[in-house]
């Protein structure tokens, strides 16, 4: 079983696996008069394949406890897939770069601080939601059209927190 411990979410550890979404390091303008500010282009949205569209979402997930236990990763070869907590949830992500096989030895683990959201690449492999803690709330955008768009890597992985 390959260990693994979440070591925080931070966009230059991430960067190979996609985007991270935190309106609190970007770039923003004011728009609406001044009364709303605008923070752009946070990540790139992938749509690839036959009729492809983007979709927008909300997940409900319900709390893993941990360690965390998984059987496999699971990736979206035709286009990318972002997570945005509601209400500061935090949530474990465990990731691999994309390709046909996952190298024990390049999967990673990250936990976010509860307003930070990701943007997994088209092919990234990536764990399901793990929500910590409570019920968690997500605003998901990917993709939608013709084609398969998940595949299932079985793996064993066990992951902690280390929160000192």
């Amino acid at each position: 079983m390959l260990e693994l411990t979440a070591e925080p979410l931070t966009a230059e550890a991430f960067a190979p696996f996609g985007d991270v979404i935190d309106a609190r390091t970007s770039a923003s303008f004011p728009i609406n008069a001044g009364r709303t500010q605008r923070h752009h282009d946070l990540a790139k949205v992938e749509t690839l394949g036959e009729n492809a569209r983007t979709l927008i979402n909300i997940f409900v997930s319900q709390p893993v406890t941990l360690p965390l236990e998984l059987t496999f990763l699971e990736r979206h070869p035709l286009g990318s897939q972002a997570f945005m907590p509601l209400h500061t949830e935090r949530f474990i992500v465990v990731v691999a770069a994309p390709g046909e096989e996952i190298h024990p030895g390049e999967v990673r683990a990250f936990v976010t601080d509860g307003r930070q959201g990701v943007n997994y690449h088209a092919g990234t492999w990536h764990a399901i939601q793990s929500v910590l803690a409570r019920e968690g709330e997500f605003l998901v955008v990917d993709r939608g059209g013709d084609g398969s768009n998940c595949d299932e890597y079985p793996i064993q992985i066990r992951v902690t927190l280390n929160e000192a």
